[in-house]
């Protein structure tokens, strides 16, 4: 897998000339009908649109030619033959790739316009907020020229918002909102609380980072509970520990103890054995938990501390990852070890992955800038194929060969060495990094050498539009961290600059883009070097790397360290062949990472939709109520018929009082011989009479018992799950697969979980105080969260078996 080349990539994912030739006879046809198109009044746009057969040719043909001329009309940006292209393929599902700056956004809406003429309902999903919200504004008077309904919804958005929001015709929305809102709906006690619906059709921007980079991540909704408090003397003395107690492997993945550190470790925790079944499951969990958090998680590489909490960042977009969070253990050891307050993990309610979330939609669809690299990942998860739409101008980007070196210190001095003759030229730079330390480190090198710079990363990221915006002005240098998503077009001369100014900047090349090492994919590089050689401006990139870069040294191992071919170390050919194939082998792995957590994923997910099927038909039907009627005749009978006897006892107490031979049988005789002739109103029992319960109101309260018992079994199960996958990969030293045995044990628990949800249903039942109030829950301490959030979390892959590089948690970050 390793060796799996982006070539082979391509011809296994890419359809890049699937149909174009269709494609491109229809754009034809739509320009021949550009004067009837032209002809529509405003007001007719609409009516004209939706008489329109999006199945025929010739309608599609007018359809593409009425679209282009009200983009024209509404957004004064009519649309390029490429742009048709790229909606037209999206119109057939694919993900399309559109270099960046050659207007995604237009297409997308295109196609949305095209499906809803269609009959169906559309999703544009973005990776944020701040892009799903730019984008419905930007478009908006497009869609109100058809008299489609759009709405977008954010995280300030409310419950009635998100309904009317999802009642439009087009809803641009992030994927996390949408992700929470599926959710939130498992808490629903009623149909006419439910927001989120039915998903039908999924227009995804920035496909590769919603259905690559992010599509392993869980989204959580959690519940209050009682925190389990981490152990402080274990951290203390992992904070202790020299290098000799533990080794790191050469993948920057996984740390261990050595002997030695297991030694220091039991005698300073008190003479323990961390292997003895006393503590392997227990003490020596935790301690692995705060070996990752102190000697793999580095602050400003991982995490930064602001506000006085622990943030993580994406490290595919450079920015902080917001509402999310790792494996509770973990988030908890890294509070611990910065001195900060420990937030409340709370109890996972329901979870869902993006990758789940998004295979609910019955057609998907997406565009990005680099599709093609991804097209394996595509492929194999979502069934989706590529195709590659070719820019509106031909590229005159200058792309030069790689620089590498031996050292860090050698490339930094040499991308210091070139920018200063860069930045005295005029010309404005771009230089990308990995993370923030490496940004704030360029950036005190570039200043010692004269060069000031502007520094965009996660601690200023709610500045980057306009930061971003500024960075193609005459002299600017900008340094900023991942560049993927930020949504905001780098215009030569600055963001209000006039053609002298632009075309000053193209006098001078454009804008030139420095990379300061390859990134595990060349999916990342390529989004950073298409920053330059927008809509057919000049242009250049080059990346420098070097031996000691992260990708490198997680990938190859040399017996011996190449040598220089030259006093400023640089490595020549040979160092840009090694830099190739250690990305390489690093996409092989990340792709083996993807499939392996799918693997793992799975069958969770499948239990999910099993789960998730029964209480949408328990919260929109009456089957409640009929379930409990037949396995409860007698207490239903007595609610709707407002009785109940004076004195009752459960089966239970019948049977104890069996077995405990309360009264003989000659008891029993006497006592009715002494009764025969009395009045029996007297000591019959006496039914007491109640309020009658309506079958409206009895039908909720078991709806409400149902449901309660359902959903704490789910919660139930999905904490067992989460106990199995933190030991899971101890099977393996018993040369058991980890993955059979996980999907064993979590099918055996599911396999009880129907059942019991409504045996504890039918005692709740038999037990609750119901009355045309409803059902008393709290009484018999059957408590819902008095509070719930919602994050995301990294899984904690590290130990769940498997590949090597499965092991180690910080494969899960990257």
């Amino acid at each position: 897998m390793g060796k799996l080349t982006n070539s082979m990539w391509r011809l296994l994912g890419s359809q890049s000339t699937r149909n174009q030739s269709k494609s491109l006879s229809l754009i034809a046809e739509a320009n021949k009908q550009s004067s009837w198109a032209e002809g529509i009044d405003d007001a007719d746009v609409a009516e004209t649109a939706r008489s329109l057969q999006m199945d025929d040719k010739k309608d599609q043909a007018k359809f593409l030619a009425l679209v282009r001329e009200i983009s024209d009309r509404a957004l004064q940006m009519r649309a390029f033959d490429v742009q048709l292209q790229g909606a037209l393929r999206l119109l057939e599902g694919d993900v399309v790739e559109m270099a960046t700056g050659e207007g995604k956004t237009l297409s997308g809406a295109i196609a949305a316009i095209g499906y809803v003429l269609s009959g169906h309902r559309v999703h544009v999903i973005s990776v944020n907020d701040y892009l799903a919200t730019r984008d419905a504004d930007w478009m908006r008077p497009l869609f109100e020229a058809f008299d489609i309904e759009l709405s977008s919804l954010s995280e300030k958005s409310t419950a009635d918002e998100r309904r009317a929001a999802y009642k439009s015709d087009v809803t641009y929305a992030s994927v996390n909102e949408i992700g929470f809102d599926v959710l939130r709906d498992q808490l629903a006690l009623t149909e006419d609380s439910l927001v989120a619906p039915v998903p039908d059709v999924a227009i995804i921007d920035e496909a590769d980072s919603v259905l690559v980079d992010e599509a392993l991540i869980p989204l959580v909704l959690a519940g209050s509970t009682k925190a389990q408090v981490p152990d402080q003397a274990i951290h203390e003395v992992v904070a202790r520990l020299k290098s000799k107690h533990y080794e790191i492997e050469t993948d920057g993945r996984n740390v261990t103890l050595t002997d030695e550190g297991a030694a220091f470790l039991e005698a300073e925790l008190g003479g323990i054995d961390l292997y003895s079944e006393q503590h392997v499951g227990t003490t020596l969990v935790h301690v692995n938990i705060a070996l990752h958090a102190y000697y793999l998680l580095e602050r400003d590489v991982h995490y930064i501390v602001r506000d006085g909490g622990v943030h993580l960042i994406n490290a595919s977009r450079g920015r902080v990852a917001q509402l999310q969070r790792w494996p509770d253990g973990v988030q908890a050891a890294v509070e611990i070890k910065e001195g900060l307050a420990q937030t409340d993990p709370g109890e996972m309610i329901d979870t869902i992955t993006v990758q789940a979330l998004i295979g609910r939609y019955p057609t998907v669809c997406g565009m990005t800038g680099t599709a093609l690299a991804a097209g394996e990942q595509f492929r194999q998860f979502y069934s989706l194929l590529v195709s590659q739409i070719p820019p509106n101008t031909p590229n005159i980007r200058i792309d030069e060969v790689d620089r590498v070196y031996d050292s860090k210190v050698n490339k930094v001095e040499a991308i210091v060495e070139y920018v200063k003759e860069v930045h005295e030229t005029g010309q404005p730079i771009l230089i990308g990094t990995h993370d923030v330390a490496q940004s704030e480190e360029l950036a005190y090198f570039l200043e010692k050498a004269g060069v000031s710079s502007v520094v965009l990363n996660a601690k200023n990221d709610a500045q980057e539009a306009a930061i971003i915006a500024e960075a193609g002005k005459r002299g600017a240098v900008t340094v900023s961290t991942q560049m993927a998503g930020r949504g905001t077009d780098i215009r030569l001369g600055g963001s209000d600059s006039d053609d002298d100014a632009r075309e000053e900047v193209i006098e001078l090349g454009g804008l030139c883009v420095v990379g300061t090492g390859r990134h595990d994919t060349e999916r990342l590089d390529d989004q950073l070097r298409g920053r330059a050689g927008r809509q057919g401006d000049p242009g250049r990139s080059v990346f420098f790397s070097s031996l000691e870069d992260p990708v490198v040294t997680r990938n190859l191992a040399f017996k011996r360290d190449p040598v220089a071919q030259s006093e400023d170390g640089s490595m020549g050919a040979k160092g840009v062949e090694l830099i190739k194939q250690a990305q390489r082998i690093a996409e092989g792995v990340m792709l083996e990472l993807h499939a392996n957590t799918w693997r793992y994923n799975n069958l969770v997910n499948q239990q999910r939709d099993i789960v998730v099927r029964r209480r949408m038909e328990v919260l929109t039907t009456d089957t409640a109520a009929e379930e409990l009627a037949e396995l409860e005749p007698d207490r239903y009978k007595q609610l709707v018929d407002g009785t109940a006897p004076a004195e009752s006892k459960d089966e239970s107490d019948e049977a104890t009082d069996a077995a405990a031979g309360i009264a003989s049988d000659a008891d029993k005789t006497a006592d009715a011989d002494k009764t025969a002739d009395a009045d029996k109103t007297e000591d019959a029992p006496v039914r007491e009479t109640r309020e009658p319960v309506s079958k409206e109101v009895l039908s909720q309260a078991c709806r409400e018992i149902v449901l309660y018992h359902l959903d704490r079994a789910w919660t139930d199960h999905l904490a067992f799950v989460s106990d199995v996958r933190a030991s899971i990969h101890l099977r393996a030293i018993g040369k058991q697969s980890p993955l059979d045995e996980f999907h064993k044990l979590i099918l055996e628990e599911f396999s009880t979980l129907p059942s019991e949800a409504l045996t504890e249903a039918r005692k709740t039942f038999r037990e609750a105080t119901i009355s045309e109030d409803g059902v008393e829950l709290d009484g018999l301490g059957l408590h819902r969260s008095t509070s719930t959030w919602t994050y995301m979390v990294h899984d904690n892959l590290f130990s769940s078996g498997g590949a090597k590089a499965l092991q180690g948690i910080i494969g899960i970050f990257r």
